[in-house]
């Protein structure tokens, strides 16, 4: 249990039935060293957000380059060169039809402001929408618009009260040899256009995970669902938002999520590793068409909405290191690598559904008890003393180890898995 003299009030935790947190007092590659001299393995890139490690010298290096000429500076009427050059290089890796670059500090703000700027385009334009279109199980983080269109009841159920309106739909979640995937397709874009059918005038935009959803159980599906998503969704005038906060920067195997689909998102909302875990930084990247809805003689046109810490020059230089190390192209081969050495726990009884892409391995313990699932805590705790950190999302258990993890790094996290299940 967590001391009740700790001043700490720490995320995502039930503080009365948890542990002492661990303190950890440094990083150097795929290893976090503790207060105790015990050393883990980050198979998680702590949330997603170390894609090259800790302590990476390249991005080090230009963090404080940059930190001696200049930290920080307002970004109402002002810009600086990091922030620039960010974009001319984050650019060439998206779809041409994106072009306009919003910046902010955290997954949930950068979809925060896709939302505002969804709706209040069309306000602008005098032809106002007011509903979006979420997918079961989907999170896009815990402000309170965020929260609104994450459907996971843990998350919503104490603001209820306070959130906006969302219809849901179904999610045709699959996993390897699912024999039935495309009848849950079917039925999943069947209802999907069943809601614009009801009520397609006044959905303003439809908020996607391409690929794979996350915290909401690590649920997959199919590229061609999101394709066809798009169709229907465009017959009836309605915006596409997709949040690769967790998919983007080579997680699923492609830079980003939506280069496996033929899709054309109005949006992409940009976070967690965008500067390699090092520094805070959000971007939410939309289209030119949506960018000139706000031009106007009128202020109340224009976007107003902004951080104190918008566009800061320390996170856009350590974004761009961090893009440079991407282009040695370690996240193409790191799920071959992983496959290699997943064969016993895809043979043992006690997983099921099993699935994955990119730097994704994942499967389900044998339960149903969802978030804050015991079997869950417990393998974690397994896994844990065998040296490697995971954090399983209810029965859904996963790795996404960083890119540059060695072989014989990823032998010790699979060999880990393996004996924890052993024990389980």
């Amino acid at each position: 249990m967590i001391s009740h003299g700790s001043k700490i009030w720490h995320p995502w935790t039930q503080i009365k039935t948890s542990s002492e947190p661990k303190k950890v007092t440094s990083g150097k590659g795929v290893w976090l060293t503790l207060d105790d001299g015990r050393q883990l393995i980050d198979a998680t890139s702590s949330w997603w957000v170390n894609l090259h490690g800790h302590g990476h010298p390249k991005i080090a290096e230009a963090i404080y380059k940059q930190a001696l000429k200049l930290e920080h500076v307002m970004f109402a009427g002002f810009s600086h060169d990091p922030a620039e050059e960010y974009v001319e290089k984050l650019q060439p890796h998206l779809p041409k039809h994106l072009n306009r670059f919003f910046f902010s500090d955290n997954g949930a703000t950068s979809v925060e402001a896709a939302l505002k700027m969804a709706f209040q385009m069309f306000w602008n334009l005098g032809k106002p929408r007011k509903t979006f279109v979420v997918f079961e199980s989907g999170y896009h983080g815990d402000t309170l618009g965020a929260a609104a269109i994450s459907t996971m009841a843990v998350v919503r159920a104490p603001f209820e009260p306070l959130l906006f309106e969302v219809l849901r739909t179904p999610y045709p979640a699959t996993y390897w040899g699912d024999e039935k995937v495309e009848e849950t397709e079917k039925k999943a874009l069947v209802a999907f256009e069943k809601i614009f059918q009801d009520r397609g005038d006044e959905i303003a935009a439809v908020v996607i995970e391409p690929l794979l959803q996350g915290l909401g159980g690590l649920r997959q599906a199919r590229p061609q669902f999101f394709d066809a998503v798009e169709k229907i969704a465009r017959k009836w005038g309605a915006l596409i938002i997709f949040d690769e906060v967790m998919t983007g920067f080579g997680r699923t195997g492609t830079l980003f999520a939506v280069d496996q689909t033929h899709c054309k998102p109005d949006f992409i909302c940009l976070s967690k590793a965008i500067t390699g875990g090092f520094l805070p930084l959000a971007v939410t990247v939309t289209t030119e068409q949506i960018y000139n809805a706000f031009l106007s003689d009128d202020v109340g046109k224009a976007f107003l909405h902004g951080h104190s810490y918008t566009g800061n020059p320390l996170g856009c230089v350590a974004a761009t290191a961090s893009l440079e190390l991407l282009q040695e192209g370690l996240y193409k081969t790191i799920h071959a690598r992983m496959m290699e050495r997943a064969k016993n726990i895809l043979a043992s009884p006690k997983i099921r559904k099993a699935r994955g892409l990119g730097d994704f391995f994942i499967f389900d313990l044998n339960s149903d008890e969802g978030y804050g699932s015991a079997l869950g805590k417990r393998y974690r705790e397994l896994v844990e003393e065998e040296g490697v950190l995971i954090r399983p999302f209810g029965e859904a258990v996963f790795i996404t180890p960083p890119y540059n993890i060695t072989d014989q790094e990823l032998d010790q996290v699979f060999n880990a898995l393996e004996r924890a299940l052993e024990h389980l």
